[in-house]
């Protein structure tokens, strides 16, 4: 199948419907453009792997929530904060 469309001053190309449908690509999800040569290139849907990409989020969750740890200690509000801050908001 070989499609023609144009290509926008902001180098954005539309790719056609039935071909988006053929692909199952859908808006705002990645696509991958692969280079054949120098003047080919493929454009397609990426393998994704799920689980993996879960695994990633589960593992940077983790980092941010050990990161702030020491917000989950019960500790006043004003103590909090002056470890945030560093300094003394209200000096004697």
């Amino acid at each position: 199948m070989t499609k023609l469309t144009n290509l926008t001053v902001k180098g954005q190309v539309t790719i056609p419907k039935d071909v988006r449908d053929a692909l199952g690509l859908v808006a705002n999800e990645p696509v991958e453009i692969a280079m054949l040569g120098p003047d080919a290139a493929v454009i397609r849907k990426p393998k994704f792997d799920r689980e993996a990409e879960i695994e990633r989020l589960v593992a940077e969750m983790r980092v941010t929530s050990s990161k702030f740890a020491h917000l989950r200690e019960g500790r006043p509000t004003d103590d909090i904060m002056h470890d945030i801050r560093g300094d003394d908001p209200f000096p004697p």
